[in-house]
């Protein structure tokens, strides 16, 4: 009579452990779908995972599809893909590694796609971008970028950021006993157009090596070696900058040691446990 009463409890336990086994396969599955490294780091990084969850990233941290990626005001992060494409954050920024497949036997799966959604970055290519070049992409606020084989830099400035810059410069003609304060149209014929930190808002790029493609609604425009381009919404078509409007890309120097063709190895994997809040 004792087993008879207790079998309906048994199954219910076995149905339970069951279901923590398949949870647990499903979780190791999408936890193995790795995208990349973290190779060099000068600062604080997080990554916001697909669920919600945060994780203080640090070196050798993996990176999966999913991830968004913010780096804080003093921090540079590089990130060594699996097809050993790199790619460096500046300081606070924020992007979002949307998806990320490469197989060196299965070239038809190939994906590569990223949100670029504040601050810059350098992005050098890999052996996905050099032999499927068009499953690369990088959505920002105002385009998406393409590529054709290359090294560029990125960098997006938001309305936010060039008025506070704007009011900074003001504040501080303002305290100049010999200058009267500025007022606005005046800041905005005396600056310079190549004043880093006036910059008109929207998406600045520079080509290094190679080829970027620049798209929106509005059109497209092609950028060879050595050109910067410009474009501020997607109403504007991207338009070629005769020189340096005045961004800058200055990581610690170990950074720009790193960039290299590499071997398609990936950096061992740290023992470091990452830090993850819910």
């Amino acid at each position: 009579m004792l087993l008879k009463k207790m079998t309906p409890s048994f199954h219910l336990l076995r149905l339970w452990l069951c279901g923590l086994a398949l949870a647990g396969l499903c979780s190791l599955s999408w936890a193995a779908q790795v995208a990349g490294t973290i190779v060099q780091l000068s600062g604080p990084l997080m990554a916001k995972k697909a669920d919600g969850a945060i994780r203080i990233l640090s070196l050798r941290s993996e990176v999966e599809g999913g991830d968004t990626l913010i780096t804080e005001k003093n921090t540079y992060a590089m990130v060594k893909f699996i097809d050993n494409s790199e790619i460096t954050l500046k300081p606070s920024t924020t992007f979002k590694v949307e998806s990320f497949s490469y197989d060196a036997a299965k070239p038809d799966g190939d994906n590569a796609s990223f949100n670029l959604v504040k601050g810059g970055l350098r992005s050098v290519t890999g052996l996905l971008g050099k032999r499927n070049k068009e499953k690369f992409s990088m959505k920002t606020p105002s385009a998406t970028i393409g590529i054709r084989g290359t090294t560029f830099t990125a960098e997006w400035i938001a309305p936010e950021a060039a008025t506070l810059a704007a009011y900074n410069m003001a504040s501080t003609a303002a305290l100049d006993p010999l200058q009267a304060p500025l007022q606005p149209l005046q800041l905005a014929q005396a600056v310079p157009p190549t004043s880093p930190s006036l910059l008109q808002p929207g998406l600045y790029i520079q080509v290094v090596d190679g080829l970027v493609v620049l798209s929106n609604p509005a059109g497209s425009q092609i950028f060879q070696a050595g050109q910067f381009g410009f474009t501020p919404s997607f109403q504007m078509p991207p338009v070629i900058v005769p020189q340096n409007p005045g961004i800058q890309f200055n990581p610690p120097p170990v950074f720009n040691s790193s960039t290299s063709g590499g071997t398609g190895s990936s950096p061992p994997k740290s023992n470091t446990v990452d830090c993850e809040v819910r």
